[in-house]
């Protein structure tokens, strides 16, 4: 990879790699389309992106919290350990958003799926 690209997340086993600050936007909308085909490594960078408030996105420890629970939920351990990580400098409202979030987003999932 060069410098300044960042893989994220992958669409149909196909890594995807943007490069460049100006599409730092990007990266998230690629890894939010990821993550709605059920890439567990897209839950897990999307966490990532929220909990440094990086890739374009502003800080929120909220929808960090969420993206990380849905990816150790799915089996990915590294999240378990953000999220618990996170969670240390969350309110236990800020917590309860957070599975909140994240249980509309797998019965959004288990809709389309229907």
């Amino acid at each position: 990879m060069e410098q300044g690209t960042v893989r994220i997340a992958a669409i149909n086993q196909q890594p995807i790699e943007i490069s460049g600050e100006s599409n730092a936007g990007l990266l998230v909308a690629a890894c939010l389309a990821a993550a709605a085909q059920g890439d567990i490594a897209a839950y897990y960078d999307l966490g990532v992106a929220y909990s440094t408030g990086s890739h374009g996105v502003q800080c929120d420890l909220i929808e960090a919290h969420k993206w990380f629970n849905l990816a150790a939920v799915a089996g990915h351990e590294e999240s378990a350990w953000c999220r618990a990580d996170i969670a240390d400098e969350m309110t236990a409202r800020e917590i309860a958003e957070a599975q909140r979030r994240a249980r509309e987003w797998l019965a959004a999932g288990s809709r389309k799926a229907a």
